[in-house]
């Protein structure tokens, strides 16, 4: 578990990190996004001991990274692929690390085999893709087979297969118990392996919420309705935590709190003919755009853009 408590790092007259409250739980993948310049890399590295925090704390499984005896076998991290040295196999900087941290031989070739490393084990890293270089910084985060496994955008420069590959270990890894921290910018991707989310923008904490709630809360289970009797409808469908809106004269309902089917299905049972039953889909990155629009600190500007009155 990763428990961060007021967490706050400047550097200068710059906060990046501003009083973070949030804790990543075991047996669950958590996201954690945020726009360019939210404060993600400089938190991962105040976890792992790699900046020391201005004030508040950070603890994983309840002690700081630099106080476990055997910090790898507690964290495995990823948060640069490229920091190995070039004229290393990849072989050799995974049983470099296994030797400095008393984990055995035969680990460094259950890693090689489980990040598909085994044809290019013998090979110079320097010489290595984008991808084969991720694998590798995922190889050496799990070689102590850590209980707390953090990645930052662990499928850059992966081919497709790649990245069905780490779909599939962030899950599996979760569901063995362990505590699974991911930072990425492919929403599509996180959508499909992240139960919960930790937002930041600008350094501070805009959500710490299910993939579920964001996108539920961003209009995500609204349905559109509309019958030749509004009124009537509005009526069979009211109750607690169900919202109905509609326009006076209009045929259209927009209905919160119930699903489609369960719209369908309670017009059916009084009778109410329907002619559309449409329900709302908001994406998790467009939930995430939402939610993060006043916190972006790089914006870019569409070409042919009218720009007049500004200055420079």
């Amino acid at each position: 578990m990763i428990d961060a408590q007021q967490l706050t790092k400047r550097y200068g007259q710059k906060t990046a990190v501003d009083d973070l409250d949030f804790t990543v739980k075991p047996g669950t993948v958590t996201g954690f996004l945020g726009p360019n310049g939210a404060g993600k890399s400089t938190t991962m590295r105040m976890i792992v001991g790699l900046d020391a925090p201005t004030s508040g704390s950070v603890t994983v499984n309840g002690r700081r990274y630099a106080r476990h005896q055997a910090p790898l076998q507690e964290v495995g991290a990823l948060l640069e692929a490229k920091s190995i040295h070039p004229g290393r196999s990849a072989g050799n900087h995974l049983r470099a690390l296994a030797l400095t941290h008393g984990i055995p031989r035969r680990r460094v070739d259950e890693v090689i085999e489980l990040a598909g490393l085994g044809s290019v084990a013998k090979k110079r890293a320097g010489a290595f893709s984008l991808g084969m270089g991720q694998r590798l910084g995922i190889a050496a985060a799990l070689l102590g087979d850590p209980q707390t496994v953090m990645l930052d955008e662990p499928v850059n420069g992966l081919d497709p297969e790649g990245v069905l590959w780490i779909r599939n270990l962030l899950t599996s890894l979760a569901a063995e118990g362990r505590t699974v921290f991911v930072s990425s910018h492919l929403m599509s991707e996180v959508a499909l392996v992240a139960d919960h989310l930790i937002i930041v923008g600008r350094g501070r904490l805009l959500a710490d919420t299910t993939v579920r709630d964001l996108v539920r809360e961003a209009g995500g289970d609204t349905v559109k309705v509309a019958t030749q009797h509004p009124t009537r409808l509005r009526d069979v469908l009211s109750g607690p935590g169900v919202e109905v809106i509609g326009r006076v004269g209009s045929e259209e309902l927009q209905v919160t709190g119930m699903t489609a089917r369960e719209i369908g299905l309670k017009a059916a049972e009084h009778g109410i003919p329907l002619f559309e039953l449409t329900a709302k889909a908001v994406s998790l990155e467009e939930a995430f755009m939402d939610l993060t629009r006043d916190a972006v600190e790089y914006h870019g500007s569409m070409t042919g853009a009218d720009t007049s009155g500004s200055t420079a």
